[in-house]
């Protein structure tokens, strides 16, 4: 069979997704056998005009990672689309915006001026900020506009398959093998397949659940945890209730809680209201209506950032995803 044409572009990243590849160690062997990498800017000298000369779906497979974020970002996403017959959106920031996202919360101008002017740091007295044109002696350049808001890549083209984490386990990105082998003989996965396991975290993660409801919400560096106890049953708060499966529950086996990266469960829309909901069941007080309103307001206070901890990777996705003014 012809070898495959493999392209991997990205946008506002830390590229942990694409060291991530690299971590299948000797597979990647195997990943090559089958398919020519076309375009990997990161890894080796691509350029635009590299991935702007191939024909329309002559790509087999596209991958993309990270948030988009700026215009030339947005511009790699639909070339890819135009180019490739399948796209996978590779890593949390792709999948659902990602860190990257938690710009939601603020706008790009409060970000110039916190960046350009206010940190004690900088000295730019005349406010000098990142332009979209700017002159260079009798030359013009445009350059990448920085937009307003972080989008997910579903929000940005159509997209065939998923790969969340991160980054992506290895265990999952050698699932991308099989995938590719199929793609050589014609098979296609169905569309809007998610390379994940179908559970939550908390049906991966060892540790013992007892049902037990709890009075307090801790930070994890505040308390020494059971290590063979349900951490968010000792008040730690732990994503695995709303995060779907498939990293091997890594984190709460080393006794730190989940983070949410692999985002939502199958069938639930807004991972943060589904964690709240999560809090909400097992977050029980005797003599609740007992008690004063300081008391109620201690409880809730121990929830620190909650958009930070329920919406860290998903927040361009969510039901309620920027903050408007």
């Amino acid at each position: 069979m012809s070898k495959l044409k493999l392209a991997i572009g990205l946008g506002s990243t830390c590229s942990g997704c694409d060291i991530a590849i690299l971590d299948i160690a000797e597979r990647v062997l195997e990943l090559v056998d089958l398919a020519d990498i076309v375009f990997w800017p990161t890894a080796m000298d691509f350029k635009l005009s590299d991935l702007e000369k191939f024909g329309e779906g002559e790509i087999d497979l596209a991958l993309y990672h990270g948030t988009v974020r700026t215009s030339e970002q947005e511009h790699i996403a639909h070339l890819l689309r135009e180019k490739s017959k399948a796209v996978l959106a590779f890593g949390s920031c792709a999948c659902f915006g990602g860190i990257p996202g938690l710009c939601n919360l603020t706008s790009r101008d409060e970000i110039f001026r916190t960046v350009y002017k206010e940190t004690p740091s900088t000295d730019n007295p005349d406010f000098v900020t990142p332009q979209t044109e700017v002159e260079v002696g009798k030359f013009k350049l445009t350059l990448p506009e920085l937009y307003d808001e972080g989008k997910a890549l579903t929000q940005v083209i159509d997209v065939d398959y998923f790969l969340p984490g991160c980054p992506p386990p290895v265990e999952l990105i050698e699932k991308l093998i099989p995938v590719l082998r199929g793609m050589q003989a014609g098979e296609l996965p169905p569309k809007g397949t998610v390379i994940a396991s179908e559970k939550t975290v908390c049906d991966e993660c060892p540790l013992r659940k007892e049902n037990k409801m709890i009075d307090r919400v801790a930070r994890v560096h505040e308390i020494i945890p059971d290590p063979e106890r349900c951490l968010l049953e000792q008040g730690i708060l732990c994503m695995g209730p709303a995060t779907r499966g498939g990293c091997g529950a890594r984190c709460t086996k080393a006794l730190m809680p989940c983070r949410g990266c692999m985002g939502p469960p199958p069938g639930v829309k807004d991972q943060g209201a589904r964690m709240i909901s999560a809090i909400a069941s097992i977050l029980g007080v005797e003599e609740e209506g007992q008690m004063s309103e300081e008391e109620v307001a201690r409880i809730i206070d121990g929830i620190k950032d909650p958009v930070g901890n329920f919406y860290r990777f998903t927040l361009p996705t969510a039901l309620l995803n920027r903050k408007v003014r």
